[in-house]
């Protein structure tokens, strides 16, 4: 946003709201928590994926799981668990959200890790930053564990793939090609 455009948001004095509807941005023109205190709690679920390119000498290790700091799938899994559930310590305007469950696949393809996550929660707001969170987490990961053999790993194609639940309506993103 530019000064002349922060400088007009702020002078809209709406409760929780500026002219642009940027609903993070408050009148003052800083940026907020959004409250959704008034919004009704529905089932929620959002999924995500994410790719980690890997070179063939570290996709055999994986397959081999012989990389000395355990299985590079099974840790980037839980690592991705534990961070769809804190997600709100991350993202500094992100809701803490009761997590009923967080579903993650780490796989091997041919020259790469593809990593999905499906969270699902009953809230008043989406649970998309949490899916997107496991994933990244989980990719970072996969360098973790394997830069001792690949340093040019690169991650790739995060994104949302799946929204259900809330106001705005579900979502399903255009399938990528195969090969990205």
């Amino acid at each position: 946003m530019c000064g002349a455009e922060m400088s007009h948001a702020m002078n809209d004095r709406t409760p929780g709201a500026n002219s642009e509807g940027l609903s993070h941005i408050g009148a003052d023109g800083a940026a907020r928590m959004v409250d959704v205190g008034d919004k009704p709690v529905t089932a929620r679920t959002a999924a995500a994926e994410g790719f980690v390119r890997v070179s063939p000498d570290l996709e055999r290790a994986i397959r081999e799981n012989s990389i000395k700091k355990g299985s590079v799938l099974d840790v980037a899994r839980v690592a991705a668990i534990l961070a769809a559930k804190r997600t709100d310590e991350l993202i500094p305007l992100c809701h803490t959200l009761p997590l009923e469950a967080v579903d993650v696949e780490a796989v091997l393809e041919s020259g790469r890790v593809r990593v999905t996550a499906t969270v699902r929660t009953q809230a008043r707001t989406g649970v998309e930053m949490e899916a997107l969170t496991a994933v990244a987490i989980a990719c970072l990961t996969v360098i973790d564990m394997g830069k001792a053999i690949d340093n040019a790993m690169i991650i790739e194609g995060i994104r949302v793939t799946e929204k259900r639940g809330g106001r705005h309506g579900d979502y399903t993103a255009v399938p990528l090609e195969e090969g990205r």
